[in-house]
């Protein structure tokens, strides 16, 4: 199709918004349809196995239609020129979803993954890819798809060289739109999606993806990639739109592997919930690690020191010598005879020689432990066979059977090769300091192995309170033993944080799949934070894996970045410094008196107050952040002055109060960071003596606390300020 004479604008919205109504109405006919695809499919005519997996496919596509968010059908529009192209003279509507009124029918809207649909995100005037007018649409905040929410559109015209047209419908195009509009063309339709008020969830970026944002969205599958993060440049967003990208590109390879999002916590994972839904993927596996490791429920915790020793790498190695010291070369009292195998009058004889080769033939190769067991069986009852053939021709595969279950032959494959549960052997270690010292010589020092041996050893692994740390020790062992199931693709957010152990687990995962690595070395918190991508990615297994920086934050305004830059200097981190495309935000610092007067909290709470309710004259959600001990008055002072307020779990609230540790990952418009010392010193104590250096994790700590703010921060403190 071609592109019209330039209407009047109103008009131009008219012919929009009634092709809207067209799309909503082919949408709805699509799930209908696919609703009666369901039914008549039960009646198909096929081998059991064709059926069920046609049903499934069937009933999957018409659950994923019912549950699709309702919002805008579109956002974009593409018109190509009359040029040598496959596209040329084309016109496509780009949305979060291809709608068509019949599958043979070119599309009403092309799906926002569509490879034409790649030159909305990378056309430019001075690359225009064919494209000779680019529209963008402006919805009403929080439409749900009803086509009078579509308040106005704005034409870039890329074929004659300009970045921008003409805007309509009270949205007027600006000379200057900030730093961000000058690079994209002044939209201001694209200015205002990303600096919108965020309450509630996490949203797609998918009308605002940036060009760089967009190379690592439709990287390929086999690639894995390393984004290294600043605040506010999109990362997260990236990785969740990588995913549904790849759902979408390569359906059957993920569909055999699966596709796994790894969180750093619960929150998070609720906070980030509605993204793939609104991309039109649903039943997307979301997780955390100690949710994929959870053998057990955690009814113990750690000190620091020994959480430390468990998830160092170096655990790996003591945990296999402990496993694999119950394999013996020789069964006790096998001797020198041998084994003698019963087959009806007649024994079948393995000289003990010969069976101490097998056992240790098999353990010089390093199977996953019960392939070993299994292994050992084989090859002893492959050894009878070959002397059953020389003496009466090839045997049955029912004396096979009946040879490789034979009492004796389990009886000794359990002797020299046990079976064993992960539990067993890491609760024996935990509490045997003969043991410990057995598997971790030359490997822990005595210190260290004191500093994980449990202070009251259970009656036995089963009545174990296993730690956090211990979970992670368990599914070490479990993968020792038997090799877990992988996914075709993980997304790892928040990967920074992962110690060497935890990686290890998820790499076990990903043996044969790809992974999209999500972080920033500069938000490091745990006593086993990453400082260098590269030996991260060794522990994941994906030591080949590009590690690509994102510096420009689209969220966080300057006034922010520019305070944070000065705490990033700090850290103790190689990471570029970060830079944003927003010249708006405002930072404030809000002392209460003199600074040598340090530690007063009833004046800091009261500017608290005051900083709220100022925050409250503004759009948006706000965040009020400080260290662990100050939460309960925080929000007790707040509920005094008539101020309702929640805690990070409860999404969409206007005020929510949470400590420093929460705050990962989450955004408000407006934080307020309440005496930034006492949350660096929080850390601080924790961290004495764990090798980050003194201070170092507070400062990290507060630098996330600082960065969470994406249009205003106040700063409330009455001691000195750590970044000075």
């Amino acid at each position: 199709m071609t592109s019209p004479e330039k209407p009047s604008l109103h008009h131009a919205l008219a012919q929009e918004r009634a092709y809207h109504d067209t799309c909503r109405a082919a949408l709805s006919a699509m799930v209908d349809g696919a609703q009666e695809h369901v039914v008549t499919g039960e009646d198909v005519s096929a081998s059991g196995a064709d059926a069920e997996v046609l049903g499934y496919q069937l009933r999957s596509k018409a659950k994923a239609l019912r549950e699709l968010p309702e919002g805008p059908l579109f956002f974009g529009r593409l018109d190509f020129d009359s040029g040598e192209h496959e596209h040329a003279g084309q016109r496509y509507h780009v949305g979060r979803l291809r709608i068509t009124e019949h599958p043979a029918a070119p599309p009403l809207v092309v799906d926002w993954r569509a490879p034409v649909s790649r030159a909305f995100y990378q056309a430019s005037a001075r690359d225009p890819r064919g494209v000779r007018v680019r529209r963008r649409f402006g919805w009403a905040p929080g439409s749900l798809g009803d086509s009078v929410d579509l308040t106005g559109l704005e034409d870039e015209h890329l074929e004659e060289g300009r970045a921008h047209g003409e805007a309509g419908a009270g949205i007027q195009a600006e000379a200057e739109a900030g730093a961000l509009g000058a690079m994209r063309g002044a939209s201001r339709i694209l200015v205002d999606e990303i600096e919108r008020p965020r309450v509630g969830p996490m949203r797609d970026i998918a009308a605002t993806i940036q060009p760089e944002q967009d190379d690592l969205v439709r990287g390929d599958l086999a690639t894995s990639v390393c984004v290294q993060g600043a605040p506010g440049t999109g990362k997260t967003a990236v990785g969740l739109h990588r995913a549904a990208y790849l759902l979408y590109t390569y359906p059957q390879r993920i569909r055999r592997g699966g596709l796994l999002i790894l969180g750093p916590n619960p929150t998070f994972l609720s906070y980030i919930s509605a993204v793939l839904p609104a991309l039109g993927e649903t039943g997307v596996r979301q997780s955390t690690v100690a949710g994929e490791i959870g053998r057990h429920p955690v009814k113990a915790a750690d000190g620091e020191r020994a959480g430390v020793v468990k998830h160092d790498a170096r655990m790996a190695e003591v945990l296999r010598r402990a496993l694999y010291a119950r394999v013996r070369v020789a069964a006790e009292g096998a001797g020198d005879n041998g084994l003698a195998v019963p087959d009806g009058s007649y024994r079948w004889r393995v000289p003990g020689d010969e069976l101490a080769r097998i056992v240790a033939g098999v353990r010089s190769e390093e199977p996953p432990y019960a392939v070993g067991r299994e292994r050992v069986r084989t090859r002893i009852v492959r050894r009878l066979q070959r002397e059953a053939e020389r003496r009466a021709g090839p045997p049955t595969q029912a004396w096979v059977r009946k040879i490789s279950g034979a009492r004796v032959v389990s009886a000794y494959v359990d002797a020299v090769w046990p079976r064993v549960l992960p539990e067993e052997v890491v609760a024996e270690l935990l509490t045997d300091p003969a043991a410990l010292t057995a598997a971790a010589d030359g490997v822990l020092d005595t210190d260290e192995q004191k500093a994980i041996l449990w202070a009251r050893p259970p009656r036995s692994y089963k009545s174990a309170r296993w730690s956090a740390a211990d979970l992670v020790l368990l599914d070490e062992v479990a993968g020792l033993i038997e090799h877990p199931e992988g996914y075709g693709h993980l997304v790892i957010d928040e990967a920074q944080d992962l110690s060497p152990m935890e990686c290890r687990a998820i790499a076990r995962r990903a043996a044969f799949g790809s992974m999209t690595v999500l972080g920033d070395l500069a938000q490091g918190t745990t006593p086993w934070a990453a400082r260098d991508w590269a030996e991260l990615l060794g522990h994941l297994g994906k030591p080949e894996a590009v590690v690509v920086p994102l510096t420009t934050g689209f969220r966080v305004p300057g006034a922010v970045v520019e305070l944070t830059n000065r705490l990033l200097a700090r850290l103790d981190v190689r990471v570029p410094a970060a830079r944003s495309l927003r010249r708006d935000g405002e930072v404030r610092i809000r002392p209460t008196g003199p600074v040598e007067r340090a530690g007063r909290v009833g004046d800091v709470v009261e500017e608290t107050v005051c900083a709220v309710r100022d925050a409250l004259g503004y759009e948006g959600s706000v965040g009020v952040i400080a260290a662990e001990s100050d939460v309960a008055r925080v929000r007790e002072a707040l509920g005094a002055a008539g101020i309702e307020t929640a805690g990070p779990d409860e999404l969409g609230a206007r005020v929510t109060v949470l400590g420093a540790g929460a705050a990962k990952g989450l955004e408000y418009d407006h934080v307020v960071a309440v005496e930034p010392a006492a949350i660096v010193e929080a850390e601080a104590e924790a961290a004495q003596g764990e090798g980050m250096g003194a201070g170092a994790r507070g400062l990290r700590r507060l630098y996330v606390v600082m960065t969470r703010a994406v249009s205003r921060l106040d700063v409330v403190h009455a001691r000195p300020l750590p970044f000075d």
